[in-house]
Order: structure tokens, then C-alpha cells, then sequence
């Protein structure tokens, strides 16, 4: 009976210990998967903060940089601050739940502070600040708008930690709980870029993220256990160095994030620096982390299992691990920078491989990311996992430890972003990181043939490796300029036949020292269509052909705004390109994010013109939002006139109808002219007046016949015919066009995620898409004009625009030859029929004027066909008469 007793006894014993266990594993499942919801979380809110953040700050490097050390410094101080507090604590599940309860109540009140601040912080910074003042108020003013959201996720996951220990073997929690946290970070971003932001825009993408955190903290309350939990006493073997280990966790959080900082600059020369390619890179960063913790975790719990009766064992396992692991950094960091001068070449092998499309191109950019960072990435999340432990074990509280961590990191993009980058350059930065890594190691280690491997081969790379530039010289060419900047590296290249073309990021931007009518024309078109322009802003330099066109106008004092301040210097090479009538004495260039500058200059302009910037690059399509295009008319003066340039190349039609709907929101009288004739790389301009007047066709002569001090026919503007024919769509046909489509807004950037799409994988050519384009849209004379309606040359301003579309029709499938023949067989007929329906239409008849007088002499008989015929389509044009006796007289 005895026995039975006690076979019960034992029974119920291992049934209530089995159910103990059960709830032990639930615990630890929910606090592994709040971990994930918290990392989702954090990083969601970043990309959402960021994005924010920069309608205040702007988008120089040193802004952009100055959020990412706000936030790494609000974890720092979170973690060292209320760190030790919840290790002290017996509930610390409560204090888990709490900061999850503030995180949550600070995002919705930035929903309402977030306008206001914005606004002050403007007026701090100023429209051309100093570096080191935007640095200062960039780093201070978002530190304090994120600082209770961000004090709050830095004891996160401190607070888990010591919930993780009352439920679980203490030796796994940091690096398990991390794992989970960082995996969460992930699915984060990635759902962030992917869908929270394109479909909800960024204020509900906030709120979401704040219902998250509330479900977090409720569900965090069932985690808590009775009674206080007490960390036990520091062991004695690891207790002698916890200093030492402390600055590990710095430096190491400083050259992690120094490496990401780096590494992204180097491949946004070959990436194409969109919303999404941001979101991969730093997908592939953290995955890297999460495997490395997960590594280091499964290590942790093999060698806990292996030498569970020595202990002394396991801590000399332990201790061994440290020096191969930061030795294991340094190579794999070395390996990772060599790596990046193929990257190039990798994702042009994937997009050969698969096709163009969508698909392959976020592919090749995530291989890219691969090759630099997952190698590294891994060994940082099993570092950092291994020196939180070794610090805990030494008395050390992880809330401490992470802070000192994220404290180096909040560093990171200061050091490496904005001084060592331009001080050494790229290529020597990233080596550097290597360095630095190998310096962390135990002095015993230098003793080893590891570490003097390592150093020999970072020693090698400086001289023997790849540079890291990246720029693609033609055959015959050379590379005429380079300047290694904060924001960018910026090129000038020369072809073997002269001709220069400035690249940013290895990217060819638009004009050349060869495009001086195109690039005119984009200044002179917005300038001729007001009566008396005074005062012109320009949004963006390039090459700045455009801008110092723009100073032909006689007494026209000319402003330029140009994000990148190493674009200002290259643009110098350009200046024997500009028009000998230009006066550069009346251009005036500055250094400044053009949206900031707009917001907070008191200077009024007659004139805007914004370049036509490339909608996908990451930055760019926050110049197409609806607020900034308010901005730009509150900068206007009585009577301005506003054009922004957009590049049809570089957009799908459904992105270019949320722009022309966001510019018609403000200016609904706005209308679309074309800056030239161009099939290949067509550029549209939406122009209106600031409060809706409509253009005078007297004023327009008024400024043609004032414009005889230079050669504006030289540009294509011959008459008032060829300045109002660059219009090709009315306020109303732009309406219809636009229809329904979403504006593009600060809160909702549609544009920045859906530009990309045509980028990765065009769906139709240039061409096609102006084709498209010119069939969906019309525009009348009485839509344009003010006045009283003049029917005879309204009429020859319709039949202008109607030549102009056959035209560019008529061209669609041309194929260019040096061949007179063969190129006057291709073209003859379709441009005689254009200027039969418009004879006044000079860029179908001074071609044929041209391939006369090529084919003159070696076919007398054609030329004389050719001309006669232009003659009876255009006898008040001279040039077909006076070739035709040149002819005659030859012939003679």
C-alpha cells in the first residue's frame, strides 16, 4: 500500500513537473516571439521616423546620418539608464510591458508634435546652415522628438532578458532573446518597404506599429512570476576584465555599423539606391546578425550540455572563443571588401541570367548584399552574443552591456559617414574596419599565424586590390575629375571625342558638355513665358548648363540649389561648354537640400525651374510631393512661374499621373510642354503661373524680341510659334489624365515606391511611353492664352502642335544612318506631310534643308527634287531658295 502510495506520489510529482515544464516552454515561446513583434517594431518605426524626419532635415548625408545616431543614442541611453533599474527589479515583466506602453503613446503623439517640431527645427536650421551646426541641431532636434519612443526600445530587450531569466537556463537568454529580437527587426523592414508604407502610408504605419506595441505589452503581463528574481553573484574567473569587456562591446558596435555605413555607400554605385534597395541591404545585415546570435546560442547550449559537470570546462571553451571570433571579423570584413569590387559584375550575371524583370534586379541587389555583409554580419551577432554573455557573467547587467554597445554605434555614422569617408576615401575606410577589429584581439594573439595572416592580407589590399570607384570609362576615354563626398563620389568622364558627361554614384546624369540647345532650353523655356523675370531659382545643378543659360536673360540674377556639394565643384569642367553670352558673374550657387531651402528662404523669385530628378533614387520623389509644391508657391513672387522638369525616360505613365495630379493640386491651372523633340530621353515640364493666370502671346513676343541680345533661335525658339509650341497638354486634358491616381504627399510617398518598378524592369520604351502619352492628352489655344482670341493664329498654333505629334510619330521607327540616302528615303515623305499640315514647323523643315545640301554634291538632280518641293511647302522660308541657286550657280 506504502509503495503504491508513493508510486502515486511519484507520479503526480512528474505529472505536475511535466506541466510545469510545458508552461516553462510556453513562457519562453511568447517571450522569443514578443522579441519578434518588438523588433518589427523598432525597426519599422525607424524607416518611418526616418522617412519623416528628413521633410525637416533634408536629405544631405549629414542629416540622413544624424537620425540613425539619434536613434542608435536613444537605445544607448534607454539601456544604460533604466538597465540596471529592471535588473534590480522583481517584475520585470511589468517594466517590459510599460516600455512597450510608452513606445506606443509617443508614437501617436508625434503624430500631432511631429508638424509643429518640424516647423521650429526648420527655422533653427536654416535654409544654407553650416555642416557643423546642421549636424548639431539634425542629432539634438530628432534625439529629443524620438527621445522617450527610443529611451523606451533600448530596455526592451534588457527587461525580456531578465523575464527570460526567471523562465529559462540563464546561459541561452542574451542570445536566443537576441536572435528573436533582430529576426523581428527583419520581417520589419521588410513589411515596412513592402507594403506597411506603400499602402498606409507613413502615419499609419506608426499607428500600426503602436497597436503592436500595446498587444506586446499586455501580452507580457502573463510573463511575470511571483516573487523577485535575483541575478546571482559575478563568477570570479571572468569578474577581473569587465571593463575590458565593455570596450569591446563599443568598439565592436562602432566598427559594425561603420562597416554597414560603408559598405552601403560602396554599392550605391552599383545598386540602383531606391526605397527597396535601402530595405534589402539593411534586410541582409540583420539577417546576418540573427544567424550569428542563432549560432552562438546552439554553441552556447551544445557546450552547456557537454560539460555540464565542468564548469571549468565550459569557461575555458568560453574564453577560447573571443580572440578566433574577432579574428574571424577581421577577415570576414577584409573578404567582404575585396568582394565589393565584383559586385557589379554579380548582379549583371544574375539580371543575364533570369532577364530583365523585377525579380532578378531585387535579386542581384540582394546578392550584392550578401557577399559584403552576410559573412560578417554572422560572426558580429555570435560576437556580440558571446561578450554580453562574458559580461554578464562578470556582474556586468545586460542592460549595460547593450548600451555601451549601441553607444559605439551611435558613433559610427559620424566617424565613418562624415570624416573618414572624404578624409581617406572609401576603399582605405573599409580597411581600416579590418584593422580596427584585429586590434581588439588579445596581444596574445599576435603570436599566432591567424592574426598575422589576416593583417598581411589587409596590408596587401591597400595596394594590390581593386579600387572601390567603380566608374566605367569608355574605350578611348578618361576620367577627367573625382571627388570622394559625404553624400556621394562624383565623376567627370571624358569619351575620345571630348566629351564630357558628369556621373554621381557612376551614374550618368542628364546633359553633356555636347547638349547645350537641350539643356538651354529646360532655362529658357519657364523664363521667356514670364513678362519680366527679375529674380530665378533653380533646383538642382548637374552639369549646370541649364542654370547658366538661364543668365542670357538679360539682368536676370540667377539662384541654384544643389544637394550634393561635390556636383557644385565638378560642374566647373562644364563652364567652357556654357554659351559664350552667359554671364556667370550674375550665377549664384549654393550647397543646400533644395525642399529645406525652399521652405525657409524670405527670398521671392519670378521664376523656379526643378531639374528633372530621377523619381526612384531614394530622396528624389519628396520633390514631387503635393506640400512641397505649395512650398515652391509660397517662394514665387506676384505674376511667378513655376516649371518642373520630369524625365518620361526614367518614368512609368501610372507614377507620372499621381505627380500631374499633386502639381495640378496646387496649381490647377498648371499645362505640360516638352523640352525638346527628343525620343529617346523625353523630357515634360508641368508650368503654370502661381496663382492661375493664363501665358499672353504679346508678352511672349515681347521677351523673344528682348532676347535678341543672344542667340535664342540657336536654341530652337525661333518665334512665338516654337516657344508656345512646346505645349502639348491643357489643365483640363492633364486632369483626365491624372484621373484618380493617389498624390504623392509626405505622408503617402507613392512615387518613391512605385518609381522603382520601371526602373528594375522597363515595360515599354521611352518612346512608346511619349507616344502614349501625347495620344491621352490635348490642349487648345483658349485653355493657354489670355486675351481676345486671335482665330488665324490660334489656328496655326493647333496645326503647329498637330505637325509636332506627327513628328514625333513619324520618328518612332527611324533608324539613324550617316547615309544621306538612306536616312532621306527613311524620313522625305513622312516630313513633308508634317509640314504640309504646319509649313511654320522649322524642326521637319531645316532637316531636309540639311540632307539637300549633303546630298548636293554627289545627286545635283535629287537636292534640286528635295528643295523645289520645300519651296512650294514654305516659300517664305529662304534657306531652300538661296541652296537651290547655290546649286544652279554651281552647275554653271
Amino acid at each position: 500500500m506504502a509503495s503504491s502510495e508513493r508510486l502515486l506520489d511519484l507520479t503526480s510529482l512528474a505529472a505536475r513537473a511535466s506541466e510545469l515544464e510545458r508552461g516553462r516552454s510556453r513562457r519562453i515561446l511568447l517571450a522569443c516571439l514578443l522579441m519578434v513583434a518588438s523588433g518589427f517594431a523598432g525597426l519599422a518605426y525607424q524607416i518611418v521616423w526616418t522617412q519623416q524626419s528628413t521633410s525637416w532635415l533634408g536629405h544631405e548625408s549629414a542629416a540622413v546620418l544624424a537620425v540613425v545616431a539619434a536613434f542608435f543614442g536613444g537605445l544607448a541611453l534607454g539601456a544604460l539608464t533604466l538597465g540596471s533599474r529592471i535588473d534590480r527589479s522583481a517584475r520585470p515583466a511589468r517594466w517590459y510591458a510599460g516600455c512597450e506602453i510608452v513606445i506606443g503613446v509617443w508614437s501617436l503623439t508625434l503624430a500631432a508634435l511631429l508638424e509643429p517640431a518640424s516647423s521650429a527645427l526648420l527655422g533653427l536650421i536654416g535654409p544654407q546652415p553650416s555642416a557643423t551646426w546642421h549636424w548639431f541641431v539634425a542629432f539634438f532636434g530628432t534625439a529629443l522628438l524620438l527621445l522617450p519612443a527610443t529611451v523606451a526600445m533600448g530596455a526592451t530587450l534588457p527587461a525580456m532578458e531578465r523575464v527570460f531569466a526567471t523562465t529559462s537556463s540563464r546561459n541561452i537568454s542574451i542570445s536566443a532573446l537576441y536572435a528573436a529580437n533582430t529576426a523581428g527587426a527583419v520581417v520589419g523592414v521588410i513589411a515596412a518597404a513592402f507594403w506597411l508604407v506603400p499602402q498606409l502610408g507613413l502615419a499609419h504605419s506608426a499607428l500600426a506599429c503602436a497597436v503592436l506595441n500595446f498587444v506586446c505589452a499586455a501580452a507580457a503581463l502573463s510573463l511575470q512570476t511571483n516573487g523577485a528574481t535575483e541575478m546571482p553573484a559575478p563568477r570570479s574567473e571572468i569578474a577581473r576584465q569587465p571593463n575590458h569587456v565593455l570596450v569591446l562591446l563599443a568598439a565592436t558596435g562602432l566598427l559594425g555599423i561603420g562597416y554597414e555605413v560603408l559598405v552601403v555607400r560602396a554599392l550605391s554605385q552599383v545598386a540602383e539606391n531606391t526605397v527597396y534597395t535601402f530595405a534589402l541591404l539593411l534586410a541582409v545585415y540583420l539577417i546576418g546578425t540573427a544567424l550569428g546570435a542563432a549560432a552562438y546560442s546552439r554553441w552556447q547550449s551544445s557546450n552547456i550540455s557537454t560539460t555540464a559537470n565542468d564548469s571549468v570546462a565550459f569557461k575555458a571553451a568560453s574564453n577560447r572563443l573571443r580572440t578566433p571570433l574577432i579574428q574571424a571579423l577581421a577577415a570576414t570584413c577584409l573578404l567582404g571588401t575585396l568582394l565589393l569590387a565584383g559586385a557589379d559584375e554579380i548582379k549583371s550575371s544574375l539580371i543575364s541570367i533570369f532577364g530583365p524583370s523585377v525579380t532578378a534586379a531585387l535579386a542581384g541587389e540582394v546578392a550584392m548584399a550578401v557577399i559584403a555583409f552576410l559573412l560578417p554580419t554572422i560572426v558580429m551577432g555570435a560576437l556580440f552574443s558571446h561578450l554580453s554573455t562574458e559580461a554578464r557573467d562578470g556582474g556586468i547587467s545586460f542592460g549595460h552591456a547593450i548600451g555601451v554597445n549601441t553607444l559605439g554605434a551611435a558613433i559610427a555614422p559620424l566617424l565613418f559617414g562624415v570624416v573618414l569617408l572624404p578624409l581617406l576615401g572609401l576603399k582605405p575606410a573599409l580597411l581600416l574596419i579590418s584593422v580596427g577589429y584585429l586590434l581588439l584581439a588579445a596581444r596574445s594573439a599576435w603570436s599566432r599565424p591567424a592574426q598575422c595572416a589576416v593583417l598581411a592580407a589587409t596590408t596587401a589590399s591597400v595596394i594590390w586590390s581593386p579600387s572601390l570607384h567603380n566608374t566605367h570609362i569608355p574605350p578611348g576615354g578618361r576620367l577627367a575629375s573625382y571627388f570622394e563626398g559625404v553624400m556621394a563620389s562624383v565623376s567627370v568622364i571624358e569619351d575620345e571625342s571630348g566629351v564630357a558627361t558628369l556621373h554621381i554614384n557612376n551614374r550618368q546624369q542628364e546633359g553633356s558638355s555636347a547638349t547645350l540647345p537641350a539643356d538651354a532650353r529646360q532655362a529658357l523655356v519657364p523664363i521667356l513665358l514670364h513678362p519680366n523675370p527679375k529674380r530665378a531659382l533653380f533646383l538642382g545643378l548637374g552639369t549646370g548648363l541649364t542654370a547658366s543659360s538661364a543668365t542670357l536673360q538679360p539682368s536676370l540674377q540667377v539662384d541654384v540649389v544643389e544637394l550634393v556639394p561635390e556636383v557644385i565643384d565638378a560642374a566647373r569642367h562644364f563652364e567652357t561648354s556654357y554659351s559664350e553670352a552667359a554671364d556667370r558673374s550674375r550665377l549664384h550657387t549654393m550647397s543646400a537640400d533644395a525642399r529645406r531651402f525652399v521652405r525657409t528662404s524670405e527670398q521671392q523669385y519670378d521664376v523656379i525651374v526643378a531639374d528633372n530628378f530621377h523619381p526612384a533614387r531614394s530622396g528624389s520623389a519628396s520633390l514631387y510631393t503635393v506640400e512641397h509644391f505649395e512650398a515652391v508657391q509660397q517662394r514665387l513672387a506676384e505674376g511667378g512661374v513655376f516649371c518642373q522638369w520630369l524625365p518620361l525616360h526614367q518614368l512609368d505613365l501610372d507614377t507620372l499621373r499621381s505627380i500631374v495630379r499633386s502639381f495640378l493640386a496646387v496649381y490647377p491651372n498648371g499645362s505640360a510642354v516638352l523640352a525638346t523633340l527628343s525620343l529617346d530621353t523625353p523630357t515634360i515640364g508641368l508650368i503654370a503661373h502661381r496663382d492661375g493666370e493664363l501665358f499672353s502671346r504679346e508678352q511672349v513676343r515681347a521677351q523673344l524680341s528682348a532676347a535678341s541680345s543672344y542667340d535664342v533661335e540657336g536654341f530652337g525658339l525661333h518665334d512665338d510659334l516654337a516657344l508656345l509650341g512646346s505645349f502639348f497638354a491643357g489643365p483640363r486634358s492633364l486632369a483626365t489624365f491624372a484621373g484618380a491616381a493617389p498624390l504623392n504627399t509626405d505622408d503617402r510617398p507613392i512615387v518613391a515606391y512605385r518609381a522603382p518598378t520601371i526602373t528594375y524592369s522597363p515595360v515599354s520604351t521611352p518612346r512608346e511611353r511619349l507616344l502614349e502619352l501625347l495620344s491621352d492628352v490635348e490642349i487648345s489655344p483658349e485653355e493657354l492664352l489670355a486675351g481676345e482670341p486671335n482665330s488665324a493664329w490660334n489656328s496655326r498654333l493647333a496645326a503647329y502642335w498637330t505637325a509636332r505629334n506627327r513628328f514625333i510619330e513619324a520618328g518612332r521607327d527611324v533608324r539613324p544612318t550617316a547615309d544621306v540616302r538612306d536616312m532621306l528615303a527613311q524620313v522625305r515623305q513622312p516630313l513633308l506631310e508634317v509640314l504640309h499640315i504646319s509649313p511654320d514647323f522649322r524642326p521637319a523643315y531645316d532637316p531636309l534643308v540639311r540632307m539637300a545640301a549633303a546630298l548636293a554634291g554627289e545627286d545635283s538632280a535629287a537636292a534640286r527634287s528635295l528643295l523645289s518641293e520645300l519651296q512650294q511647302v514654305q516659300p517664305d522660308r529662304p534657306e531652300a531658295a538661296q541652296l537651290l541657286n547655290a546649286i544652279d550657280s554651281q552647275a554653271q
